[in-house]
């Protein structure tokens, strides 16, 4: 399993990005994935998630209506479109694959991550 994140960067307060996750090694297409964030010297704050078909997402309450978690199957890629970026949303910024268990979903994948620093 390989997942390789990219298109992060320094971007001005209410700016724009978008993260692509290159994914090989699995059959991508089959599995619902994530995207994960780490402030530094904070814990992994789940940012959103989407089903294998792209049919449905989810999103923390923290970026709701500003994110747009997307998929590609034919090409293999996740991407993560980020408007109104705010300071808060600076992070590392990671890819992951995760499956459902009997109390919650089980992250067993991760890309290196791409950072985002959010900065006048």
């Amino acid at each position: 399993v390989q997942l390789v994140e990219s298109g992060g960067g320094l971007v001005q307060p209410g700016g724009s990005l978008r993260l692509s996750c290159a994914a090989s090694g699995f059959t991508f297409s089959i599995y619902y994935m994530d995207w994960v964030r780490q402030v530094p010297g904070k814990g992994l704050e789940w940012v959103s998630g989407i089903y294998s078909d792209g049919g449905s997402t989810s999103y923390a309450d923290s970026v709701k209506g500003r994110f747009t978690i997307s998929r590609d199957n034919a090409k293999n890629t996740l991407y993560l479109q980020m408007n109104s970026l705010k300071p808060e949303d600076t992070a590392l910024y990671y890819c992951a694959r995760s499956v459902a268990t009997g109390t919650g979903r089980y992250f067993g994948s991760w890309g290196q991550g791409s950072q985002v620093i959010v900065s006048s």
